[in-house]
């Protein structure tokens, strides 16, 4: 039954693993706006300049490539994890990734943002059961 929950696990990470590397690259090439609702209310103001707003979207569009690597380490380590390191991998990533989420919700509402952080803190209570860590241990 654990190995379901955490292939399930696994393939969340694996689907979002692609979905950020889409966006990302999407975000970096200009293919792409910056969605207001992710965004604090200070970055409208900060970024009028047409120019800025698009320099921060190539920067965005890296770091979001960047943390579609991290989600399809995650993935990995998961699915293929046999050893503690793995578990340790994968459970840093959902720690930081409910942190990051619920960082960018602060004070607005994403129903995509929101339903992250609900498969994050999902994935994060199926890691920290015994029966997943006896898979890694």
């Amino acid at each position: 039954m654990m190995k379901w929950v955490l292939t399930a696990c696994g393939m969340f990470y694996e689907l979002l693993c692609v979905f950020s590397l889409v966006t990302g690259y999407k975000y970096w090439k200009g293919m792409l706006e910056l969605n207001p609702l992710e965004l604090p209310d200070s970055f409208d103001q900060k970024l009028s300049d047409p120019k800025e707003r698009k320099a921060f979207a190539e920067k965005m569009g890296k770091v979001t490539m960047a943390v579609g690597v991290a989600q399809g380490i995650a993935a990995l380590c998961i699915l293929k994890g046999s050893t503690p390191l793995p578990y340790f991998i994968a459970l840093g990533f959902t720690i930081f990734s409910i942190c990051s989420v619920a960082y960018k919700l602060k004070g607005k509402i994403s129903t995509f943002a929101v339903l992250k952080a609900i498969a994050y803190t999902a994935i994060l209570i199926a890691l920290l059961l015994p029966g997943a860590r006896a898979a890694f241990f």
